[in-house]
């Protein structure tokens, strides 16, 4: 693939620098010169045929991605296709998207369990948007998930979204994080978020993975049936601070039957109440009124 540098004009476009790279995919930073205004570009080159699934996939961020407006999804720009000559294929994409400053949570997870449930929250209401406009976002993981200096949160990498019920002609997903309907290509559902948001919020709580139905690269076997998926230890086994809310709330949304998860909306209300009671008990912490209603419970 062509890598551009620093200074490189690409499409009318100033290239700052690089910021990341995908399966084959490179991600810029660029500035539009006339209007300064400074974008993330996406670069994704066909080199043989096995690449055409990575120019459908940024195309179906474009699209589906063109369709959302919400604070906490990545806004989408203009999708640049180019080809070799007038009659060719098209072999090369570049989509010019929302610039987000922040760090994900796979670099840094959130400090206390009062800014995982912040952060997890807004991420469960820009998902439930997205399902309330008919899509489903489909890899949601850590790396997907940018946070500011403010503390405000940003899902990024549409490159997986597809309608709801879509039926995937492959296994797409990321192995710690996928859902058993994603890996046996049942359709996928707003439940399938549900999963992969659970799974997420697992990880960062636990720096433990849930056991999915993608056997590990290992195994004898491809994938593991519903009923062989190993229920995950508890999160509070695994770290004793876990709060006993977010404990059953995580367990709830990795359940391997799709009816058995929450819907996205209430896992977005019950975040809310997590956070607000561990705000509450903090302020008790500090005027000591906690400690001596503790007491009193003895």
């Amino acid at each position: 693939m062509n890598v551009f540098k620093k200074g490189d004009i690409v499409e009318g476009f100033r290239v700052e620098a690089e910021i990341g790279r995908g399966a084959e995919s490179i991600i810029y930073v660029v500035q539009d010169p006339k209007a300064k205004e400074v974008w993330a570009l996406k670069h994704v080159v066909k080199e043989t045929e096995k690449d055409e699934r990575f120019l459908e996939q940024i195309e179906a961020e474009h699209t589906i991605g063109s369709k959302l407006r919400h604070t906490g999804v990545r806004g989408m720009g203009r999708l640049i296709k180019k080809r070799p000559g007038l009659l060719s294929a098209c072999n090369e994409m570049m989509l010019l998207m929302e610039l987000v400053d922040g760090v994900s949570l796979e670099r840094e997870p959130p400090k206390t369990f009062e800014a995982a449930a912040w952060t997890f929250e807004q991420v469960a209401r820009a998902l439930a948007y997205m399902h309330g406009k008919g899509f489903v976002h489909a890899d949601m993981k850590p790396n997907n998930i940018v946070v500011d200096a403010a503390g405000n949160a940003k899902v990024i990498d549409l490159g997986q979204s597809c309608p709801i019920n879509t039926v995937k002609k492959r296994i797409q997903g990321t192995a710690d994080y996928i859902a058993p309907e994603q890996v046996h290509r049942r359709p996928i559902t707003g439940k399938t978020d549900v999963y992969n948001l659970g799974a997420t919020m697992y990880q960062c709580l636990t720096k433990a993975y849930v056991p999915t139905a993608l056997a590990k690269p290992d195994s004898l076997l491809g994938s593991l049936d519903d009923s062989l998926v190993p229920k995950p230890k508890r999160p509070i086994e695994i770290n004793e601070r876990v709060p006993e809310l977010f404990d059953k709330l995580i367990m709830e949304c990795v359940e391997v039957e799709p009816a058995k998860r929450p819907e996205m909306d209430d896992v977005a209300e019950r975040l809310n109440l997590i956070r607000g009671k561990l705000l509450a008990e903090g302020e008790m912490r500090k005027s000591g009124s906690f400690r001596r209603v503790s007491a009193e419970a003895e």
